[in-house]
């Protein structure tokens, strides 16, 4: 469910903070709103979308350009497979690129815009830790938030200097219904690998608070990706060359 709330870190205009909630039960949406104003003091709106569809997706996306007391955006919209990625129907794959990869570039670009524009902003993308570990989990799915991962490192260069801040949240096994709604058991995973979603959330805006643009929640020593950043990083300066290396026998 993506929600947008200005309340940490908002845009530098006049205009009063707002936060709206997005999914595809208005009465759940609702039910989650209403706390949310009560304990905060900010009006808090609800918009019933099924961010598939592309005309609920354009309504969101508008929505995010066009409301300037908007200036934090979390996509943590998801779609899981069904079991490995030949056992799952191929309709499910449309469905997943539609929301896990289509929509999230989609309000994120929106958002990138409109926060640019005025003035600061923030964007968090939630991942998954499989990103990094696609062996171990469906294909697809796997390959989608790398997407998620790489698409907001990317914007990170693109966008330098112009006041808005990005991340990407790499959980693990969280407890949500993701995994009933995927037909899965989580039962079936050792309880110390399941994460409860608001020490999953308290840890992201940690992480945010920290100035990572990458957090991996279960990550108890950063100096391991800083190492795999070093040497990602180390690969850069030869990865386009005008002929093959010698190691191919062409040269």
């Amino acid at each position: 469910m993506p929600s947008w709330r200005s309340t940490r870190t908002g845009p530098s205009s006049c205009s009063a903070p707002s936060s709206i909630l997005v999914a595809r039960d208005a009465a759940r949406l609702r039910g989650a709103a209403d706390p949310i104003g009560h304990e905060t003091g900010v009006a808090v709106d609800v918009m019933a979308a099924d961010l598939t569809l592309p005309a609920d997706l354009a309504a969101v996306r508008d929505r995010v350009g066009e409301d300037s007391g908007l200036g934090f955006l979390v996509n943590c919209a998801g779609l899981g497979p069904l079991g490995p990625s030949l056992h799952s129907p191929a309709k499910l794959y449309d469905r997943m690129l539609d929301l896990n990869v289509r929509a999230l570039q989609t309000l994120t670009f929106a958002a990138a815009r409109a926060f640019a524009e005025r003035g600061g902003g923030t964007i968090v993308n939630v991942a998954s830790a499989v990103a990094l570990n696609p062996e171990c989990f469906n294909a697809g799915y796997a390959a989608q938030k790398a997407f998620v991962l790489a698409l907001t490192q990317g914007l990170v260069a693109e966008m330098g200097g112009k006041g808005v801040r990005l991340q990407a949240v790499l959980p693990g096994v969280t407890r949500t219904e993701f995994f009933e709604r995927a037909g899965a058991d989580i039962g079936q995973i050792p309880a110390e690998m399941i994460m409860e979603a608001h020490d999953l959330v308290v840890a992201a805006l940690a992480g945010l608070d920290a100035g990572e643009i990458v957090t991996i929640l279960s990550l108890t020593d950063c100096g391991d990706w800083q190492a795999f950043e070093a040497a990602r990083f180390r690969l850069g300066p030869i990865l386009s060359h005008r002929k093959p290396a010698a190691r191919y026998g062409l040269a």
